[in-house]
């Protein structure tokens, strides 16, 4: 339908072409001319609207037929474009030729050489503009997400809002929901989508433990979005250059200007090299009562050999590590366990356990 449109209005914008032409040149034919004009079969305006029409309609056909497949190509072509990139690149763009207004009065006074170069200096400062916008790419949509544009706004009397980044691990160990319950994480809790897609894969592993970590960890973030009375942001945005997650993270807390809220050892050790602030849920614990006491009964589910003779390991949900003395002869059964001591590191927690039936035997 759009190519008869165009093909129509080419036909009009000849016809009104061609009678224009006639009507500019009739008072100026050549005096053979004239009586050529009087014995035309039609009026020379009728004729060269006609012609005009005929003309523009051809071309216009041709354009339309040549040009709309190269249209589609390249409206095809833009809509590959993530938005992201389109969005920071036209504010990029936009930026480098607002800068080259800038140059205009100062180069008006050298004339044509002046326009030239007030042209050139638009095309440069715009090419500039527009890889500076995809370059800050992921800075721009990450400040645009959160709303993190400058530290002037802030209520008086009160700091910045600090945006506070979870990865998988304290996703998955689960007491950052009771923390975010107590009040003590104040500010934005920051969800990023890449850190969603890891759980998501651990939720889908074959290997049953991992499955339950993983499951376990979604049925976290769904208590902490639906239960609690804490601000949740899911920042949509990934950095494609890097592949790692813990690198993510870092590069995502330096551009929010967050602290990054883990229990991995790893990961908290990399932050402080990049000097990016972290919140190690396992340092909160040293400093509070274990989640387990000595002398507490537990029931757990032996699953293979220690590292010492007639050990059993078995693990807690959150995956922490249970290593049961005697525990071997138990291995693929479900017991009553009697926790004798707890290792508390940044690493990670530690339980020590005996069967419960053999403290009774004794």
């Amino acid at each position: 339908m759009w190519k008869r449109w165009t093909a129509g209005g080419a036909a009009l914008l000849g016809g009104w072409a061609g009678y224009s032409l006639y009507a500019a040149a009739a008072e100026d034919f050549p005096a053979g001319m004239r009586g050529l004009k009087e014995h035309l079969p039609v009026g020379g305006g009728w004729l060269f609207t006609v012609v005009g029409a005929l003309i523009f309609l051809l071309a216009g056909t041709v354009s339309v037929r040549w040009g709309g497949g190269r249209l589609k190509e390249w409206v095809q072509w833009c809509s590959r474009i993530p938005m992201d990139e389109l969005a920071a690149g036209a504010a990029g763009l936009t930026g480098g030729l607002l800068l080259s207004l800038l140059a205009v009065p100062g180069l008006s006074w050298l004339g044509r050489t002046g326009d030239v170069l007030q042209a050139v200096s638009a095309v440069a400062l715009g090419y500039t503009g527009l890889r500076v916008g995809l370059a800050k790419k992921q800075e721009l949509a990450a400040l645009w997400a959160t709303g993190n544009w400058g530290r002037a706004e802030q209520p008086e009397g009160r700091g910045p809002e600090e945006h506070k980044i979870l990865d998988t691990s304290v996703i998955i160990d689960g007491r950052i929901a009771d923390i975010c319950k107590t009040g003590f994480i104040e500010g934005t809790i920051v969800i990023p989508e890449f850190v969603l897609e890891e759980l998501q894969h651990i939720a889908d592993s074959s290997d049953l433990l991992k499955r339950n970590r993983g499951r376990r960890g979604l049925d976290i973030l769904n208590k902490i979005q639906k239960e609690l009375d804490v601000k949740v942001l899911i920042y949509e945005g990934d950095f494609d250059e890097i592949s790692e997650v813990d690198s993510k993270l870092v590069k995502l807390a330096k551009v929010l200007r967050g602290k990054v809220v883990t229990n991995d050892f790893n990961l908290n050790k990399v932050c402080e090299l990049q000097g990016v602030s972290v919140l190690n849920i396992n340092d909160l614990a040293n400093a509070v009562k274990p989640v387990v006491l000595p002398g507490e009964e537990i029931v757990v589910q032996v699953i293979k050999d220690g590292k010492e003779h007639g050990q059993g390991v078995a693990y807690l949900d959150d995956g922490t590590m249970i290593v049961v003395e005697g525990g071997r002869d138990f291995i693929g059964s479900t017991m009553e366990v009697l926790v004798t001591s707890v290792l508390q590191t940044s690493a990670g927690r530690m339980i020590f356990a005996k069967p419960k039936l053999l403290e009774k035997a004794q």
